[in-house]
């Protein structure tokens, strides 16, 4: 099995990544604030106004160190690459399922999404009591996956998905407790988000996202041709189609235990002229803390039957769908748990 690595998180406005022998150096006013072995590290996120030698560039694409860099609102804008791994063979059979027969992998990725809204809200409802109005929402999306065994057009499964997802996020300000129910949520806005609860989630999803598309160049696969997600320029289509597993059993999760234990407050957002909302940077570096500790838990691997680590579950499911379109697994079984 795959050994989880560290990520690397670079929040600091200004701060500079350089190269020393075999090691990574942080600068931050032109002083050396830390210096790490490059070994042991899996990748680097960089937010914001983050400097990064050319030499640091090479040295992680010859080293398989995932090097990427978003906005300060968490907004993917770029990722170095190294050499491609894999057989050309596997990407082949990619590309002829996509093209071809996409609506087995597409169906069974949104069954197991739904399946994971409705743990949440069953879990809701577990530890707080029966709410009707998140009763009659499991009751739906009981219904919608029963619907979805049947799906064999790709619009359809498209719009079980988005009926779903609609469900699931109408009642999501139902899950917070206590002083979180200040958060004011009323449906989810992406571009840009115009609330806090709405810039977290998108902040973890890019972040997510982006552990996937590693994931998925790792194992051999191209991250941009997907089964479930409409191909688009620049866009990694299957790492949003894996994504869909893991956004509700990971970051949904995350950003409730942050908000429910009060560990961030509204003062922790700022509002830009636009309407945008995004972290400051302090809120910014305690949720990417939080997401790491997240990563280093363990659990039951349902297919597998094996405990390992949340973080190396976008490895697994790359390597299941790899597995599945070699011909060795008869159908792709995405991640859920029980």
């Amino acid at each position: 099995m795959k050994k989880l690595q560290n990520s690397l998180y670079i929040n600091t406005q200004g701060a500079y990544l350089h190269k020393e022998r075999e090691t990574l150096v942080i600068d931050i006013n032109k002083q050396k604030v830390a210096q790490l072995p490059i070994h042991g590290i899996g990748a680097i996120f960089c937010f914001g106004n983050v400097m990064v030698s050319p030499q640091v560039m090479g040295f992680c694409g010859e080293n398989a160190v995932n090097l990427a860099f978003f906005t300060e609102y968490g907004r993917f804008l770029a990722r170095i690459q190294g050499k491609q791994s894999g057989n050309v063979l596997l990407r082949r059979s990619q590309y002829r399922k996509a093209d071809e027969d996409p609506h087995a992998i597409a169906r069974n990725i949104v069954a197991a999404k739904i399946q994971m809204q409705k743990q949440v809200l069953q879990r809701q409802q577990r530890n707080h009591g029966a709410q009707p109005e998140l009763t009659a929402q499991i009751t739906a999306l009981n219904h919608i996956l029963d619907t979805l065994k049947l799906a064999t057009n790709l619009d359809k499964i498209r719009g079980y998905e988005g009926e779903a997802a609609a469900r699931y996020f109408s009642v999501f300000n139902l899950l917070l407790t206590g002083s979180a129910k200040d958060f004011n949520f009323s449906g989810r806005v992406r571009r840009p988000p115009t609330d806090p609860i709405n810039a977290l989630l998108s902040f973890i999803y890019s972040v997510l996202g982006n552990d996937i598309s590693a994931a998925l160049q790792g194992v051999g696969l191209d991250p941009q041709v997907g089964f479930l997600h409409q191909e688009r320029p620049g866009r990694d289509s299957l790492a949003l189609d894996l994504l869909e597993e893991f956004r509700a059993f990971i970051a949904d999760r995350l950003v409730l235990t942050l908000l429910n234990r009060q560990q961030l407050k509204t003062t922790d957002f700022v509002t830009e002229a636009g309407g945008a909302v995004k972290l400051k940077d302090d809120a910014r570096k305690l949720v990417l803390q939080e997401y790491q500790s997240r990563k280093q838990q363990t659990i039951k691997h349902t297919f597998l039957g094996e405990d390992v680590e949340i973080g190396l579950l976008p490895y697994i499911q790359a390597m299941l769908l790899a597995r599945h379109l070699r011909g060795d697994l008869a159908e792709y079984p995405p991640f859920f748990s029980k």
